[in-house]
Protein backbone atom coordinates (compact mmCIF):
# COMPACT_ATOMS: atom_id res chain seq x y z
CA UNK A 1 0.00 0.00 0.00
CA UNK A 2 1.67 3.50 -1.07
CA UNK A 3 0.52 6.79 0.77
CA UNK A 4 1.06 9.92 -0.89
CA UNK A 5 2.89 12.56 1.41
CA UNK A 6 0.30 14.80 0.84
CA UNK A 7 -2.61 12.86 1.39
CA UNK A 8 -3.61 14.40 4.51
CA UNK A 9 -2.50 17.32 6.16
CA UNK A 10 -1.18 16.98 9.88
CA UNK A 11 -3.32 18.65 12.66
CA UNK A 12 -5.95 20.57 12.61
CA UNK A 13 -6.72 23.84 10.30
CA UNK A 14 -10.04 26.24 9.99
CA UNK A 15 -12.74 24.56 8.56
CA UNK A 16 -12.93 26.83 5.62
CA UNK A 17 -10.04 26.95 3.29
CA UNK A 18 -9.03 30.88 3.79
CA UNK A 19 -7.36 32.12 -0.08
CA UNK A 20 -3.09 32.21 0.51
CA UNK A 21 -2.92 35.82 0.14
CA UNK A 22 0.16 37.13 2.40
CA UNK A 23 3.77 36.33 1.90
CA UNK A 24 6.93 35.72 4.38
CA UNK A 25 9.94 35.87 3.92
CA UNK A 26 12.56 34.14 6.03
CA UNK A 27 16.58 34.72 6.59
CA UNK A 28 18.06 31.45 8.18
CA UNK A 29 21.05 29.39 9.12
CA UNK A 30 21.75 26.59 6.11
CA UNK A 31 21.08 24.42 8.92
CA UNK A 32 17.27 25.70 9.94
CA UNK A 33 16.94 25.62 5.79
CA UNK A 34 18.37 22.28 5.70
CA UNK A 35 15.75 20.97 8.79
CA UNK A 36 12.65 22.80 7.47
CA UNK A 37 13.24 20.98 3.82
CA UNK A 38 13.53 17.48 6.03
CA UNK A 39 10.70 18.50 7.87
CA UNK A 40 8.27 19.36 4.56
CA UNK A 41 9.76 16.51 3.16
CA UNK A 42 8.84 13.59 6.12
CA UNK A 43 5.43 15.58 6.67
CA UNK A 44 3.94 15.89 3.37
CA UNK A 45 3.34 19.62 4.13
CA UNK A 46 4.06 22.92 2.57
CA UNK A 47 6.17 25.54 4.27
CA UNK A 48 3.38 27.99 5.09
CA UNK A 49 1.48 24.81 6.37
CA UNK A 50 4.61 23.61 8.03
CA UNK A 51 5.35 26.87 9.46
CA UNK A 52 1.40 27.62 10.51
CA UNK A 53 1.36 23.56 12.64
CA UNK A 54 4.70 25.08 14.31
CA UNK A 55 3.30 28.30 15.45
CA UNK A 56 -0.11 26.86 16.36
CA UNK A 57 1.41 24.41 18.86
CA UNK A 58 3.45 26.95 19.78
CA UNK A 59 0.61 29.05 21.03
CA UNK A 60 -1.38 25.86 22.13
CA UNK A 61 1.55 24.91 24.66
CA UNK A 62 1.61 28.49 25.55
CA UNK A 63 -2.12 28.58 26.65
CA UNK A 64 -1.51 25.61 28.85
CA UNK A 65 1.36 27.02 30.53
CA UNK A 66 -0.36 30.44 31.62
CA UNK A 67 -2.15 30.36 34.53
CA UNK A 68 -4.97 33.65 34.59
CA UNK A 69 -6.22 34.93 37.93
CA UNK A 70 -8.05 32.32 39.79
CA UNK A 71 -6.13 29.51 39.06
CA UNK A 72 -3.11 30.81 39.44
CA UNK A 73 -4.28 32.06 43.12
CA UNK A 74 -5.34 28.77 43.81
CA UNK A 75 -2.36 26.76 42.32
CA UNK A 76 -0.18 29.62 44.54
CA UNK A 77 -2.51 28.66 47.39
CA UNK A 78 -1.90 24.93 47.17
CA UNK A 79 1.86 25.28 46.53
CA UNK A 80 2.05 27.28 49.89
CA UNK A 81 -0.39 25.40 51.85
CA UNK A 82 -0.72 21.85 50.32
CA UNK A 83 -3.50 19.48 51.73
CA UNK A 84 -2.82 16.40 53.92
CA UNK A 85 -2.32 13.17 51.61
CA UNK A 86 -5.22 11.15 51.03
CA UNK A 87 -5.68 7.25 52.79
CA UNK A 88 -5.58 6.04 49.47
CA UNK A 89 -2.26 7.96 48.34
CA UNK A 90 -0.41 6.49 52.01
CA UNK A 91 -1.70 3.43 51.40
CA UNK A 92 -0.21 3.05 47.69
CA UNK A 93 3.13 5.04 48.79
CA UNK A 94 3.29 2.05 51.23
CA UNK A 95 3.00 -0.93 49.40
CA UNK A 96 5.32 0.60 47.17
CA UNK A 97 7.92 0.80 49.70
CA UNK A 98 7.29 -2.77 50.36
CA UNK A 99 7.93 -4.05 46.96
CA UNK A 100 10.18 -1.44 45.50
CA UNK A 101 12.00 -0.88 48.77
Amino acid sequence: MTISPRSKPLGKRPSKRELKRERMELRVAASAKQLIRRAIAVSGLTAGDLAYEGARRVLDEHQRMVLTGRDREAFLEAVANPPAPAKQLVAALKRHRQLFG
